[in-house]
């Protein structure tokens, strides 16, 4: 794809699969930790997560999956959880969102760069100039109330009676959440602020849906199991509609902690997969390119860790992560319920997993 004019990505490049290594379609294969790594203080981490009585930092953990050059090598559940036991998503499901533009990008049917069409925007709105890349960026200077980013991880909720999230997700808009974030008034510019906006989410998930599914669910549906899950082998991706038949992008794809390092294995490897393309060459160098208005935090729905690893990641509420590592060849996959105020520690959690792995740099 082209490039936004103004965004010169300089960014470390995404390692190939490993030759003689399968790509997890059917199942994952398993590796032995490089000796380089220090299994006592991996096991360590995994050993205080999945601690019983469950530790105060962390709360609950259900799974850690870790894949390094394409197999895992490290993966443990929490009491009653397994494998194939589906995980909420929560905002992760923005950056699926974002993959399913993608895939619209590649086969010619999207211009990201063009005004993103809003059925409740007449041509004298000026929302009606608003961009899908600006959506995806979050540049769109729309208002959206969700939450405080308060440093190191930690979250803080608006409460009700102030929030946009709470009625779009569990209100008045849970009918038909696009619909709802179409309501969203203009309050900015677009290019001039960064606001986290989960309703934007929604609106680009149904354009997803009337492009590839005539704006009905079971289509929609399909295109996704079709273009996404299936060549990828997620067999437990499982996406939420509401009753207008619009999938729920910003909050709702459960999926198995493996399935979640599957499709984080998608964006370590370019977009490719076994051979074959299924995001359009450049997509996930534009997923990762910081807007500056962000502060070099967020790309286009996913998160951007500054520093000489070229992390970025899919994040979401109560501690849900998929960390890709393009310096190490790594994935790793948190999932649980761990109260927002505590998420810092999640954080810090993903960042010590990561660097057990800092000796093997490619």
């Amino acid at each position: 794809m082209s490039e936004h004019p103004t965004r010169r990505p300089e960014l470390l490049p995404l390692p190939p699969q490993p030759t003689g290594v399968p790509w997890p379609t059917r199942e994952w294969p398993r590796a032995e930790l490089d000796r380089r790594v220090d299994r006592a203080a991996l096991d360590g981490l995994l050993d205080h997560a999945f601690a019983r009585p469950e530790p105060e930092d962390l709360e609950r953990t259900h799974a850690v999956v870790v894949v390094h050059r394409g197999a895992i090598v490290a993966e443990r559940y929490g009491e009653g959880a397994g494998p194939d036991d589906p995980c909420r998503s929560w905002s992760m499901a923005k950056s699926i969102t974002n993959a399913l533009i993608g895939i619209l990008v590649r086969e010619g049917r999207l211009d990201i760069f063009e005004p993103i069409p809003v059925k409740e925007w007449d041509a004298d709105d000026p929302r009606a100039r608003i961009t899908t890349d600006q959506m995806l960026r979050m540049v769109d200077g729309l208002r959206f109330r969700e939450a405080e980013h308060l440093g190191g991880g930690a979250v803080r909720y608006y409460p009700e009676e102030e929030s946009d999230v709470i009625p779009m997700l569990f209100g008045a808009g849970r009918k038909d959440v696009a619909a709802f974030a179409a309501t969203l008034p203009s309050v900015a510019e677009p290019e001039t602020r960064w606001n986290y906006n989960s309703g934007a989410s929604n609106l680009l998930a149904r354009l997803v849906g009337e492009i590839a599914g005539g704006g009905g669910g079971e289509k929609t549906l399909a295109f996704m199991q079709r273009e996404l899950f299936a060549p990828l082998g997620m067999k437990t991706a499982s996406p939420t509609f509401d009753e207008a038949g619009h999938f729920i992008g910003s909050s709702h794809c459960a999926c198995s902690a493996r399935d979640f390092a599957r499709f984080g294995l998608l964006y370590l490897r370019d977009g490719l997969w076994e051979g074959k393309r299924i995001l359009p060459e450049g997509w996930v160098d534009y997923s990762r390119t910081p807007s500056p208005q962000s502060e070099g935090l967020y790309g286009a729905h996913f998160w951007v860790v500054p520093g000489s690893l070229g992390i970025f990641h899919c994040s979401g509420a109560w501690g849900q992560r998929i960390m890709i590592v393009p310096k190490l060849d790594l994935v790793v996959v948190r999932v649980g319920q761990t109260a927002p105020h505590k998420v810092a520690a999640v954080v810090r959690q993903c960042r010590e997993l990561i660097d057990a792995f800092r000796p093997t740099a490619l």
